[in-house]
């Protein structure tokens, strides 16, 4: 498994713990407004479990440009990476 695989499997048992989403749902082209339902708040309560989980103080403004779920591990990675 590569790094974005990795990334990608954390990201979508975070959309099941945090948001009680069906894994199977959760695909890399997947839409957080559209097809997941995600909501400001539930964007928030995820950037503040991806700071726990990387470690990483995570700015708002470098998430506002996200609308997919491969936004997010693309975005985690880079932040991790630096």
């Amino acid at each position: 498994m590569n790094k974005q695989e990795d990334t990608f499997q954390k990201v979508v048992s975070l959309f099941e713990e945090l948001f009680e989403i069906d894994p199977a749902k959760v695909t890399p082209e997947s839409n957080l407004y559209e097809d997941l339902d995600i909501d400001s708040i539930d964007a928030v309560d995820l950037v503040v479990e991806l700071r726990k989980m990387t470690g990483i103080k995570i700015k708002p403004e470098e998430f506002k440009s996200v609308r997919t779920v491969n936004d997010i591990v693309v975005q985690v990675d880079e932040l991790v990476a630096k």
